[in-house]
């Protein structure tokens, strides 16, 4: 066997591996070291070149930028069990309750809020499905599009910045997280404006499946219930532009003045402070966030690892230049080689995780999307925005599974009189895949949804710079020395002292 075609092996054996189901870190690290020393075996390179592993990882682990994921973490934690959401899904469905489609407008404005605050899939989908479906079915919504909304409103933080997969991808890509937050804000809004379009074509063709709630069923009108809107949403948006704003985050600011990790840290003292202002702030809550940051922290830390063993190999045995061969001749130029990564990545998110997929694929595409004149802050939030599907595939995406089970759970507590079934779930997420992948044609087309709110880079026309050249009075003129030569500094220095000394003589 040639090196040659040892990477595409490698590669069917990291796909196999993923499909096997045994933890993603440990079926890395394993693979990654087996090809390692059959590399060595082959005399494709030597030993030493492993001895590069242990100084690759201490590289990994003093990294400063990955201290932001716990920080994040924390935060959304925090804020996931603080009451925030019960709250604003309460007064938002109230206001908005009573037109067609209203509480599904009130989710999908909620999940938008929740994920610039929260940054996680699992607890915003299960507290708005906790809320929420009971009383979308009590008022007769139509099923599929309550589980449907329900799960893609929740998917939609892996989207709105502060989403971890924007910081991993930073620090993959080597782009500032405060440019990808930014370059992420226009997709999140168009995808928020998607959904309430459907929620509202809905309202206009089939208004049975979205019906407005009687007015006699609201417990607050007026300026009451207009007061405990704005009581979740002032402080949640305060919040979010202490965080985003202090690292260059939101769009209009171009200045950073604390780095991620500094910003995360703030917003941890934030969402503390908001769950003391809802009262919920107590040692098991603490105790609870703390628990959830340190398991997630350490499967990311272990991903991570487990992704560079692999990677070191794989680039060891020209890993590399296979893929970038095997992309950069695709057919269509930059457009074709977006469209295929999209359709691997799309098919690849019914069995990888998005961290999986960040660490161990994006280190692949990257470089091969950079020498195409790809720009690396599209080239990320594009990718990002198709990783949201994976929460949300039939039958394995997560949003689904977290729905599932909450459903039971009402049904078993009596808060639902009937039981919720499988197939509305995973038949009711496909029109919202749907809109989401519609989103990655939008931005793939119109990569201006994404730069639009990035620093526009001064370019200099070649062809207009002019180059004036001095004037007669302006050119000093140069006594040249008996040889033809002109004189030294430090000649040209004597001979004005020289010239000094003889006006004082005289």
């Amino acid at each position: 066997m040639e090196m040659q075609n040892f990477a595409p092996i490698m590669f069917a054996g990291l796909v196999l591996t993923m499909l096997i189901g045994f933890p993603v870190a440990f079926s890395l690290s394993f693979l990654g070291l087996a090809c390692g020393f059959l590399a060595i075996s082959l005399d494709w390179f030597p030993a030493s070149f492993m001895s590069n592993l242990p100084l690759n990882i201490f590289g990994i682990l003093s990294n400063d930028l990955l201290l932001a994921i716990p920080f994040f973490t924390f935060m959304g934690a925090i804020l996931e069990k603080c009451g925030l959401a019960e709250d604003m899904l309460d007064s938002m469905g109230q206001l908005f309750g009573t037109v067609k489609g209203g509480l599904g407008y009130s989710v999908i404005i909620v999940g938008f809020i929740l994920g610039a605050i929260t940054g996680t899939v699992a607890g915003q989908v299960i507290a708005m499905a906790l809320i929420s479906l009971p009383v979308m079915i009590r008022y007769g919504y139509n099923m599929r599009y309550a589980t449907g909304v329900l799960a893609a409103s929740g998917t939609i933080t892996q989207l709105v910045p502060p989403s971890l997969v924007l910081v991993v991808m930073a620090d993959q890509l080597g782009r500032s997280v405060g440019d990808m937050y930014k370059g992420a804000w226009g997709p999140s809004i168009m995808q928020v404006a998607i959904f309430a379009l459907y929620t509202f074509a809905l309202g206009v063709f089939k208004p049975h499946h979205v019906p407005g709630i009687p007015k006699e069923a609201r417990t607050m009108d007026g300026l009451h219930l207009w007061l405990k809107c704005l009581r979740g949403i002032i402080p949640s948006a305060f919040l979010i532009f202490a965080v985003l704003g202090s690292m260059g985050g939101l769009p209009g600011i171009n200045t950073a003045i604390a780095t991620p990790t500094e910003a995360g840290a703030m917003g941890c003292v934030g969402a503390l402070v908001l769950a003391a202002m809802h009262k919920r702030l107590d040692k098991d809550l603490i105790w609870e966030a703390m628990h959830s940051t340190m398991r997630l922290t350490a499967m990311v830390v272990f991903i991570l690892i487990g992704s560079r063993v692999f990677s070191m190999v794989f680039q060891g045995v020209d890993g590399a230049k296979w893929v970038e061969e095997m992309l950069s001749g695709l057919p269509g130029g930059q457009v074709g080689f977006l469209i295929a990564v999209n359709v691997f990545i799309f098919f690849l998110a019914f069995f990888l995780d998005f961290f999986e997929i960040a660490f161990i694929i994006l280190p692949m595409l990257g470089p091969v999307a950079d020498k195409m004149g790809i720009d690396m802050v599209w080239f990320g939030v594009l990718l990002c925005v198709n990783m949201q599907t994976s929460f949300m595939h039939p039958p394995f995406g997560f949003a689904l599974f977290y729905l599932r089970g909450i459903a039971d759970t009402l049904f078993k507590e009596g808060r639902i009189q009937k039981p919720v079934l499988s197939s509305d779930i995973y038949l009711g997420a496909i029109p919202w895949v749907i809109m989401q992948l519609i989103l990655v044609v939008i931005v793939i087309f119109v990569p201006e949804t994404v730069t639009m709110f990035l620093d526009k880079e001064e370019k200099v026309d070649i062809d207009k710079v002019v180059i004036e050249m001095p004037s007669e009075q302006e050119v000093p003129v140069i006594d040249l020395k008996p040889d033809g030569t002109a004189p030294s500094a430090a000649e040209d220095a004597a001979a004005e002292q020289k010239k000094i000394d003889d006006l004082f003589k005289k």
